[in-house]
């Protein structure tokens, strides 16, 4: 099966889709050019990432559509856009800024289908960058996921490797609810296998990443890896699974009672700040519909309630790290 890198596997999945429906367009700042590229030139990088590198050099500039710098007008072009039939896939540069068009996401297109009885779908995707360990600092670096989860009528997608990348982001495009698509800018050199053809991962469906007997350690986006890590190192001595939701709106809780009732033990690892996080919701899942299945207190991994430092030093104490899991996993171990 081909390598291809986190970034390939999100051109990909927006090219097939693009390729296999007309209604699908992209919207976003510098998405054609980026970093001061003309639209089809050498320079041009297609998005700071250069996630979309050579699409609007395929698609042309009626379908991959430079915007002004302002949130709310794409955000709310493509809320307009998905009511007419079109499926938008819209870019947030950096997902931090979705404050300045909140009201168009939790407020608009999350309420369409409801406040009309279900006489019209929201088929848009917003896409943007979270996550620390980048050096972006307080405004570009946050764990939003949280907020997003909390909103009903939206679809919150977290993926956290390549081929989930790819599998999920067509399943996005395809969907037809809006659908936060976050992708974590750390991850998008890591490579793994991806199938060339195109398939769709259902929402809902946790990855079972480490399969074990002793611990359970749920994991979201980049914490993914980091638990992987220690799973592996501890192979022989301790016996760790690994779940990552992919999702956490709609959050597959099943697996995750069935992984901890098989375990007996749970850490949950979340990047996002503390208070009413996923570790949060996930352990108060738990502690309500499987409590009789723990045999140790559950242990919460999160990074601390602050801002994210801008100095690198900062930064690397500030995320949760596989040593702070595998000390987790050695404490539950100890009941």
């Amino acid at each position: 099966m081909p390598v291809k890198s986190f970034r390939e596997a999100v051109n990909e999945a927006i090219r097939q889709e693009m390729e296999l429906d007309a209604s699908v367009i992209l919207l976003g700042e510098d998405i054609a050019g980026g970093h001061g590229g003309i639209p089809g030139s050498e320079g041009s990088t297609g998005n700071m990432f250069g996630v979309l590198k050579g699409l609007y050099d395929q698609f042309g500039a009626e379908r991959v559509i430079d915007t002004p710098i302002s949130e709310s007008a794409i955000i709310g072009a493509a809320a307009g856009a998905a009511l007419t039939g079109m499926r938008p896939v819209a870019e947030l540069m950096f997902m931090d800024f979705f404050g300045v068009c909140f009201d168009q996401i939790y407020n608009q297109a999350a309420k369409f289908r409801y406040m009309f009885g279900g006489q019209v779908s929201t088929p848009m995707v917003i896409r943007g960058t979270v996550g620390a360990g980048f050096g972006a600092a307080a405004q570009h670096s946050q764990a939003l996921w949280p907020i997003f989860t909390h909103i009903p009528g939206i679809k919150v997608v977290l993926p956290s490797s390549p081929y989930d990348a790819k599998g999920l982001l067509i399943q996005a495009i395809r969907d037809n609810d809006p659908v936060i698509f976050l992708e974590h800018k750390v991850l998008y050199d890591q490579k793994g296998e991806v199938p060339d053809e195109p398939y769709a991962i259902p929402f809902g469906e946790a990855n079972i990443t480490r399969e074990g007997d002793d611990v359970t350690i749920v994991a979201f986006g980049r914490m993914v890896l980091f638990a992987n890590q220690v799973a592996d190192k501890l192979a022989g001595e301790i016996s760790v699974e690994v779940v990552d939701p992919r999702t956490t709106s709609p959050l597959d809780t099943e697996t995750i009672l069935e992984s901890v009732e098989h375990t007996g033990r749970l850490i949950v690892v979340d990047e996002a700040n503390p208070m009413c996080n996923l570790a949060s919701e996930v352990i108060s899942t738990v502690a309500i519909e499987g409590l009789g299945y723990l045999v140790a207190p559950p242990i919460k991994i999160s990074a601390p309630h602050t801002p994210v430092p801008a100095a690198l030093n900062l930064e690397e104490l500030y995320i949760p790290s596989p040593d702070e899991i595998e000390q987790a996993v050695r404490e539950v171990m100890a009941y």
